[in-house]
C-alpha cells in the first residue's frame, strides 16, 4: 500500500523549495521560516519517522515558529530603529 502524500518526504521537500523561492522574491523571513521548518519535516520523513499527519503539521508549526522568532532576533533592526539614507547613490 502507498503512503499518503503528507507522508512522502519529498513531498515537504519541494514544499520547502517552493517557499524558499518565495522567500527571495518577498523577502521578510516568513516564507523562509515555513520553508526550515518543512525543510526539517522532510528530513525526519526521509530518515524513515513514521509519523501521522497530526504531529507532522504540530511539528512543521513549532519548528517554522522557531525558526521566524530566532531570525527576527538575529536580523531585524533594534525596536525603533529606522534605516535612512541622507545622501544620492549617485552623487
Amino acid at each position: 500500500m502507498d503512503a499518503p502524500f503528507w507522508a512522502l518526504w519529498w513531498v515537504w521537500g519541494a514544499g520547502a523549495l517552493v517557499l524558499a523561492i518565495l522567500e527571495v522574491l518577498a523577502p521578510g523571513f516568513v516564507f523562509l521560516g515555513f520553508a526550515i521548518g518543512a525543510a526539517v519535516v522532510a528530513l525526519l520523513l526521509l530518515a524513515g519517522a513514521g509519523i501521522t499527519l497530526p504531529p507532522l503539521l504540530l511539528i512543521f508549526a513549532a519548528l517554522s515558529l522557531a525558526a521566524w522568532l530566532v531570525m527576527r532576533k538575529f536580523f531585524a533592526l533594534p525596536k525603533g530603529q529606522v534605516k535612512t539614507f541622507n545622501h544620492d547613490i549617485n552623487d
